[in-house]
């Protein structure tokens, strides 16, 4: 375990210093895009400003025959953009496949002052952030960067559920975590094909009524992440970093996107993938706060500015907890309306 005096300290002769808190800015979306794919880098100019975070893709779903050419489009891409108030990040490689050197190693010397943040796939416990932190201070002392580059985890293993505190204090890097559904049913052995949602055989049902036991029961369907995702919340929290919901597979259930959008947004997640262009807009929708929930936690606060005592207001009580509360909401409301007129309108600041 290293000293913890130590913890902010370069890894590397010539490396920036590492961050010593995690910098906080709008990212309701984290929206995947395969630079190898000519289309879908034509949008790019259309989504800057309008996505919070745009994430060059290596990993699943660029087959490996594309691995290369989505590296470098990534490359090409960030270099011939000005991305304003929009994050770039990249999602690299797994880092037990043959392709993650490389993505390291070609993007933090061409593309680092640009980049933002590094999401790694897979990350089952501290010692895999422990390799890729080394590692990034040496590629940046090597390339004279000036600012440390941030780590990103997705949670999709078991053993990464199992070591998720762990993972979330292994580095002052870390500025995050997303959950990966998919992955992690496969690593449970869990009996779905679905990418994120619930699922209909796994439900509750209500009693048998005791006069007529077969009478038709009420039955409702479950969403079997809660649990993991509130424990990734809680590490996340504990750690002063950031979590987020991962993907919603299914592109044509706008219904169930939002649904677990916001389900995660309830939790404590503060944002979320977007896969297609459409759900951009649910990510975007359900990650900014209600404008009545604002407009109510600025009463809180301007009723109780020091946050101290028990008040009834709108015949609810509140006291320092609500206030916390409305300080979360109202705080974020502020970050939002920074950069978005039309919620500066609508929540009135």
């Amino acid at each position: 375990m290293r000293n913890p005096r130590q913890f902010t300290h370069p890894l590397a002769l010539g490396a920036p210093e590492p961050p010593i808190e995690v910098p906080v800015k709008p990212s309701r979306m984290i929206h995947f895009l395969d630079a190898s794919n000519e289309k879908m880098v034509s949008k790019v100019p259309d989504m800057l400003g309008k996505t919070d975070v745009l994430l060059g893709n290596l990993e699943d779903a660029i087959p490996a025959d594309r691995k290369e050419a989505a590296r470098e489009g990534l490359i090409e891409l960030a270099k011939a953009t000005h991305f304003g108030d929009t994050a770039l990040w990249t999602r690299v490689n797994s880092l037990d496949s043959p392709w993650v050197l490389d993505d390291l190693m070609r993007l933090i010397p061409q593309i680092g002052g640009k980049l933002e943040v590094v999401m790694v796939p897979k990350v089952e416990g501290p010692w895999d952030i422990h390799y890729v932190d080394r590692l990034l201070a040496q590629l940046e002392a090597k390339a004279g960067l000036k600012r440390a580059l941030l780590v990103h985890a997705i949670l999709e293993t078991a053993l990464g559920v199992s070591n998720v505190e762990e993972i979330a204090a292994s580095s002052p890097r870390m500025q995050g975590m997303s959950f990966g559904p998919a992955d992690l049913a496969a690593s449970r052995r869990m009996k779905t094909t679905r990418v994120g949602g619930g699922h209909p055989a796994y439900r509750v049902v209500e009693d048998p009524d005791p006069e007529d036991q077969d009478a038709p029961r009420a039955s409702y369907q479950q969403d079997p992440w809660h649990y993991s995702i509130a424990r990734m919340v809680d590490a996340c929290n504990s750690a002063g970093i950031l979590p987020y919901y991962g993907p919603f597979g299914d592109i044509s259930d706008d219904i169930g996107c939002e649904a677990q959008f916001r389900s995660a947004f309830l939790l404590g997640c503060v944002g979320a993938w977007s896969l297609h262009p459409r759900q951009i807009e649910i990510a975007k929708r359900v990650f900014s706060p209600d404008p009545e929930e604002v407009r109510f936690a600025k009463k809180v606060l301007e009723a109780i500015p020091d946050g101290r005592g028990v008040h009834i207001i709108d015949g609810r009580m509140q006291d320092d907890a609500t206030w916390k509360q409305s300080k979360v909401m109202v705080s974020l409301a502020e970050m939002l309306a920074q950069r978005d007129p039309e919620l500066a309108k609508a929540y009135e600041l």
